[in-house]
């Protein structure tokens, strides 16, 4: 079965990503008001599949985005190089009080019946101030690049970064790029920004023309203004409901060929059950459920993106490319941090059903 997808061979990249980069400060399971120290994280939504795909997949990845000149900044750039993302950066000047800032995300782990939490300052963001013509399309494009990725977040984040993501989008389809967006409809971002309404008048100027989309019913209805189900799902792991909106999805975007999400099913803190779903085009493909035992939650959506890109741009049936992304994305979720430590080995042995047995 094809995925109806154009995906050139040849290309000195196989993936772009347009995004923020951020540093996330986890103090673990301690609440922020409890803390007296914290790890590091360099994130970033649309960084995070960029960097799993070059890490985890030995794809060759790169980022276009801002980077202001302090430790900060040093600290997520020396991040970046070691993920084997290529940057490509706009240059801003910290005048050593108040910015340009690279964004601060705080999240503390939670435990057991005591839920995540996550907040942010982006005061003074870099890359909010990022704008069309801050990048030169035409010589990324040149040597050619065959997928092209960014997501709601960045589109959030100012006026001017949703005209980028448009422009890189335009840009990408003129090139021969497949295009994909991560809705990632985060409401706090959306708030500040203007709203439901703006979120999907905004984000729709940038995904008219897509190959892919990655989001869950919320995302396809308060990131695009769609509809609700006429169906109501059993449970978080019921597939009817997403699949019961592509219909609507693909009349109000006809170019869209693949739009796929996660289910989850939160149990506690640290117990979830995990799958992911699907519609490729015109037909739908679910993984299996797994039972996980979760040490970090945050960037496993991403981690699902990442592997099922790798799976379409490696040429796997749709259905071993979902399985491919659930893999990953289970597996991301037992390590620290936002991006990748797992191996292909272990994303291939985990998708076929492996165990957690010991490796001797």
């Amino acid at each position: 079965m094809s995925n109806g997808l154009q995906i050139r061979k040849d290309a000195e990249l196989d993936f772009l990503s347009l995004g923020a980069l951020i540093h996330r400060l986890d103090p673990g399971i301690i609440p922020f008001r409890k803390a007296t120290d914290c790890h590091i994280h360099v994130s970033g939504g649309e960084f995070n599949v960029a960097a799993n795909l070059a890490d985890c997949f030995g794809m060759k990845t790169a980022i276009a985005s801002a980077m202001s000149d302090y430790p900060i900044g040093d600290l997520i750039a020396e991040r970046v190089r070691a993920m084997g993302v290529k940057a490509i950066y706009k240059r801003f000047k910290h005048n050593g009080v108040n910015g340009p800032n690279m964004a601060t995300v705080y999240s503390d782990r939670g435990f057991g019946v005591r839920g995540p939490v996550v907040f942010y300052n982006r005061a003074n963001e870099a890359a909010a101030q990022l704008k069309p013509g801050d990048f030169d399309w035409k010589a990324i494009f040149a040597s050619g690049v065959r997928w092209v990725h960014s997501g709601g977040i960045f589109a959030a984040l100012s006026s001017t970064t949703a005209e980028l993501a448009a422009e890189m989008m335009k840009a990408a389809k003129e090139a021969g790029a497949i295009t994909s967006f991560d809705l990632n409809f985060r409401e706090k971002l959306w708030k500040i920004a203007g709203g439901e309404e703006k979120a999907v008048e905004t984000i729709h100027r940038i995904v008219e023309h897509v190959d892919v989309l990655v989001g869950n019913e919320e995302d396809l209805q308060k990131g695009l203004g769609i509809p609700g189900p006429e169906v109501a799902a059993k449970s978080k792991l019921d597939p009817s409901a997403f699949f019961g909106m592509m219909d609507k999805v693909t009349r109000k975007l006809p170019n869209a060929k693949v739009v796929a999400t996660t289910l989850r099913e939160v149990h506690s803190t640290s117990r979830h059950s995990w799958s992911a779903v699907a519609w490729i085009n015109g037909k739908t493909y679910a993984a299996p459920t797994a039972e996980l035992e979760v040490y970090d939650r945050v960037g496993g959506g991403d981690g699902f993106a990442a592997g099922f890109i790798y799976g379409l741009l490696n040429g796997e049936a749709p259905e071993q490319a979902v399985k491919l992304g659930w893999a990953h994305g289970a597996l991301l979720t037992t390590f620290p941090g936002d991006t990748t430590m797992a191996t292909l080995d272990q994303v291939r042995s985990f998708a076929k059903g492996g165990s957690a047995r010991i490796q001797r």
